[in-house]
């Protein structure tokens, strides 16, 4: 069966996105690329023989195995000069780019999309990002200008509010449950937007293990979501950082005894949740990928995934801004997955991720309940890194101007440390209202477990004095 084109969102352009074009210089490079008998004086690139850099070498663990673990099974993944196998020479990854990404690099993230999210229009294609703050900036500055106004949950993620800011953008919350954003408040604050002049466009959402709240929408709430963006012609960033990390159900030990028999839920890749760009059959969704949670933050890797006309918008972003991400990080991805992992040991790798999380998750979320009973409130994330707490104030706490700052100064003198809700309001964290909300967040992805309990016995102590 033939698959459908995607619609053309191009008319939501801000003034900036619409001028962007290739940059004249590096349009040049697919000539170089086309003829290798080419003899080019053009180009104003250092002769990769001055490189001084031969050879990288990084010793990974192999799939299912820690890297923290001495006697556990490693490969030294290796890039040199001169090219091997599918992945391009190293004198490729240590020159300039040309904004959309190394080839072997993108091959694996286009490859990988179609397997997992089978977007289901034809003209989509992916565009190399360092990271998803980084795809988040340059997707909002395409759709949204200056008096505009984003839509995005209730609590987000601090950096989106810091990137909008400055930009002169405006924030539309959404009230949120335990799925996430809620439809029919979206659906509400679309329909009585009162700025017709500056009609509302994009929406920035975090569908799994949503930050802070640790919610993810089910496959019905996407569903949901996705029909009221078509209603009112909404593009949906999709920022998904954490999509592999899902659990399954939290269950108490009484349930299903402890340890290993605790992670047979687990979904690995078969069983994920579908993301919204598998629904996406207008090509309004934006998704943005990262190996950050999945690898390593500093490798500063990603990638976008958009109909091909955005993604080329994005490309011609990256070559005046950052060119590429890190040649140097690009070649150690695309080797470990081209030609070490490849997807069977890169889908193994995420299992094993989801297996070390939902242990942390369990064993944290006991506690919780063992410590923290009757002072606070929360549901067991069924993805992520993140448990929102919400604090059970007592009435004269209540009555108490600033009590989120009291609470935050206990915190600190029980030496434990949890981030308060008001950080990831919308209404900005200095807003009497975002400082009244009883919520804090707590991640128990990278404290080590054995200093779970004392933690959380800490935090209790901090709580104490203020709730019933």
């Amino acid at each position: 069966m033939a698959l459908l084109r995607a619609k053309d969102l191009s008319g939501f352009f801000t003034e900036a996105a619409r001028s962007r074009k290739n940059s004249p210089l590096k349009s040049l490079l697919k000539y170089m690329a086309a003829d290798p008998t080419l003899l080019s004086l053009g180009a104003g690139l250092p002769h990769p023989d001055m490189f001084p850099i031969a050879r990288i070498t990084a010793s990974v663990a192999q799939p299912g195995c820690s890297a923290a673990d001495e006697a556990a099974d490693k490969v030294d993944v290796s890039v040199a000069k001169g090219a091997s196998g599918v992945t391009e020479g190293l004198e490729r990854f240590l020159q300039y780019g040309n904004g959309r990404g190394i080839a072997s690099y993108l091959d694996f993230a286009r490859e990988h999309t179609a397997r997992i999210h089978k977007p289901v229009y034809e003209d989509w294609d992916v565009v190399v990002s360092q990271g998803n703050t980084d795809a988040f900036a340059k997707t909002l500055e395409m759709f949204c200008e200056r008096g505009d106004t984003l839509i995005v949950d209730e609590w987000t993620y601090p950096a989106a509010i810091e990137t909008v800011g400055p930009m002169g953008l405006g924030l539309a919350p959404v009230a949120m449950d335990g799925e996430g954003m809620v439809p029919d408040d979206l659906d509400r604050v679309c329909t009585s937007w009162s700025g017709r002049a500056r009609p509302l466009r994009a929406a920035y959402m975090i569908p799994t293990a949503q930050n802070p709240t640790g919610a993810t929408m089910s496959l019905e709430r996407k569903r949901a979501i996705y029909a009221v963006a078509q209603k009112h012609d909404l593009v949906l960033i999709e920022d998904d950082p954490y999509y592999y990390l899902q659990l399954g159900r939290y269950r108490r030990p009484e349930e299903c005894g402890s340890g290993e028999e605790r992670c047979s839920g687990l979904p690995g890749v078969t069983a994920l949740i579908p993301s919204l760009l598998s629904l996406d059959v207008d090509g309004r969704v934006v998704r943005l990928d990262s190996f950050s949670k999945i690898l390593a933050p500093g490798l500063r890797c990603g990638w976008v995934t958009a109909p091909k006309y955005i993604a080329e918008k994005i490309q011609f972003h990256n070559e005046t801004t950052i060119q590429q991400p890190s040649g140097l990080s690009q070649a150690l991805v695309s080797k470990l997955m081209n030609e070490q992992w490849g997807h069977d040991g890169w889908e193994r790798h995420l299992v094993q991720l989801q297996r070390e999380y939902a242990v942390r998750r369990d064993l944290f979320v006991d506690l919780c309940y063992r410590h923290l009973r009757g002072m606070v409130e929360f549901t067991a994330p069924t993805a992520g890194m993140f448990l929102w707490l919400r604090v059970l104030l007592s009435p004269a706490a209540q009555r108490r101007q600033g009590v989120m700052d009291e609470i935050f100064e206990s915190m600190i003198a029980n030496h434990v440390l949890l981030v308060p809700g008001f950080m990831f309001s919308p209404l900005g964290a200095d807003a009497a209202e975002a400082r009244s909300k009883p919520f804090i967040r707590a991640a128990f992805s990278y404290a080590a477990p054995a200093d779970f309990e004392p933690a959380i016995v800490r935090l209790a102590q901090a709580l104490a004095p203020f709730t019933a």
